[in-house]
């Protein structure tokens, strides 16, 4: 399973703060605690505080001055995401995201073949996003496609079925279940698939149950990467249960611990 940590996010009010101001210590805090965790990616959103490409290169100049862990550049700009791309100092990389609109398509795709990275499609189009499972699939694979076509291989395309909230949209969970089992059968290989974990259970009261329980059924579906909270120790001990289970660790009475060692050195 490939963890995506989420917490440099402009969402989170430290982390806007810090980006506005410049200010290093939040991010190399939150940095430090996700790669100790053993996340594999860590996810530099810069969202709305800023359009400005120079803050995302400060913030991935801050990231891998302080870190060795490979680099998610999240936003909804090219040019943001190119500023990016051209800090990084080799390491791998992730772009985040892509949807199936053509004019991201041409944008998007040709930077991610361009600098050797990864590229999260999100399912969505001019519509928004889609409320069923065919739309889910017809999306998802436009963008396989789009990225396959222009030299991607499958191994660095990542498809997001586009996760809801399940307070509010709770016959979304299952539609998103039978998609991630379509995206499977998609190419062999198949891309990765990947979801924003914490979206199922916005303003939900019991948000770490109903996001460890989702992500082990994603998981026996075929989902295996998800931008998520790292520090949460129960969904780390849930995703290395769920990894034994299904047969990709050998057991040991201390599998938790071999789990978290091998993470801890850099291995997904």
């Amino acid at each position: 399973m490939i963890l995506i940590g989420e917490r440099i996010n402009a969402g989170f009010k430290d982390i806007g703060r810090a980006i506005r101001a410049h200010d290093p210590e939040p991010i190399r805090r939150w940095a430090r605690e996700q790669a100790a965790a053993g996340a594999d990616f860590l996810d530099l959103n810069i969202g709305a505080v800023s359009k400005n490409p120079a803050d995302m290169a400060w913030l991935v100049e801050v990231v891998q001055e302080t870190v060795p862990t490979p680099i998610c550049v999240d936003s909804n700009h090219p040019e943001v995401l190119r500023a990016g791309l051209e800090a990084l100092d080799g390491r791998p990389a992730l772009l985040n995201s892509t949807t199936a609109e053509d004019e991201k398509l041409e944008k998007i795709v040709p930077l991610a073949v361009k600098y050797g990275a990864g590229l999260i499609g999100v399912a969505q189009d001019e519509r928004g996003s889609p409320q069923d499972v065919e739309r889910r699939v017809e999306l998802g694979a436009k963008i396989f496609m789009a990225a396959t076509e222009a030299g991607l291989p499958p191994d660095k395309i990542f498809l997001d079925p586009v996760l809801m909230p399940i307070r509010f949209m709770q016959d979304q969970a299952l539609k998103v279940l039978e998609a991630i089992r379509e995206y499977r059968i998609l190419s062999d290989p198949p891309p990765h698939i990947s979801v924003g974990l914490s979206n199922i259970c916005s303003q939900a009261k019991e948000r770490g149950l109903i996001t460890r329980t989702f992500v082990v059924m994603a998981m026996a579906a075929g989902l295996d990467a998800a931008i998520c909270n790292v520090l949460d120790p129960d969904l780390r001990a849930a995703i290395a249960t769920a990894e034994l289970i299904l047969n990709r660790e050998i057991y040991t009475d201390d599998y938790l611990k071999v789990w978290a060692l091998r993470r801890s050195k850099g291995g997904m």
